[in-house]
């Protein structure tokens, strides 16, 4: 028996859509291929050993990696550990002004990351973090648990309440329950939220930008302005720089690669059914 589209369209209607992801996909495709097509001008893929082993402003490249790192990775951990049990207190445990401060959070995903830059700033150098990792670390924290509360939050709805009173009747302790029965059955979502941190972490340009000055805390994405004063933008050294940049992407799509079905897949898991 042959299958029914639920959706039937006519030829002119895919012809329309197929030129319209076409056009998307151009978009996407034609930077890439200038970024990697410039990045061999001159000397080739000996552009990419250049920038592996010269320093730039006394600063070896992969040290911006081992730094992007550090700062991924903190802000990965703090981020799934606050949000996770944030999203089980909101979930499955009732106190007073429950569901107006859960209503404040989601609230604060309307919030600008650019609007509390200058509060920051103060807060940063009032506590004398300015300048360090964790200048960059916990802003990236405050700004996406809200995003990161509401997803667990949810997560945590899906799973059965039964669970939890079937642990108190046998004696289990709040937080046995939490740490033994919700949160590895909150795993894959925990994977997907650490790995989108991570990612976010990566990518993040803003916050580096404004929090550090000290040329050994930069991160890879801090790096494309060194990049751009050591090689410039045009002239005989635009494959240095091509090479640069390519070599900074590569962490995302590794990141992604690996853990696409991870995200993929976190987004809908978690929940139980009867």
């Amino acid at each position: 028996m042959e299958s029914m589209d639920l959706f039937p369209v006519s030829k002119r209607q895919r012809a329309v859509m197929l030129a319209f992801l076409l056009v998307l996909a151009l978009l996407w495709v034609l930077p890439i291929y200038s970024l990697i097509s410039n990045s061999l001008k001159g000397a080739g893929l000996s552009n990419f050993a250049h920038v592996l082993t010269n320093k730039i402003n006394e600063m070896p490249f992969f040290m911006y990696f081992v730094n992007s790192l550090i700062v991924a990775a903190c802000s990965c951990v703090l981020t799934v550990g606050i949000a996770s049990l944030a999203g089980f207190a909101f979930s499955k445990i009732q106190f007073v002004g429950k569901n107006l401060i859960f209503n404040i959070v989601v609230i604060c995903l309307a919030v600008s990351g650019a609007i509390v830059l200058v509060p920051f700033f103060f807060i940063l150098k009032t506590m004398h973090l300015y300048n360090t990792y964790f200048a960059v670390i916990l802003p990236e924290v405050t700004l996406t648990l809200p995003f990161a509360v509401l997803m667990m939050r949810n997560n945590f709805d899906g799973i059965l309440s039964e669970l939890m009173e079937s642990a108190y009747m046998d004696g289990a302790r709040l937080w046995t329950i939490f740490a033994r029965i919700f949160f590895p059955l909150a795993g894959p979502a925990l994977i997907n939220l650490g790995v989108l941190q991570v990612m976010w972490s990566f990518q993040d340009f803003l916050l580096p930008l404004m929090f550090l000055t000290k040329n050994r805390l930069f991160t890879s994405t801090i790096a494309i302005n060194v990049f751009k004063g050591e090689y410039g933008v045009v002239g005989p050294n635009i494959g240095y720089l091509n090479a640069a940049l390519v070599l900074i992407s590569v962490p995302s799509i590794l990141i992604f690669s690996f853990a696409r079905r991870f995200i993929v897949g976190g987004l809908t898991a978690g929940s139980l059914k009867e």
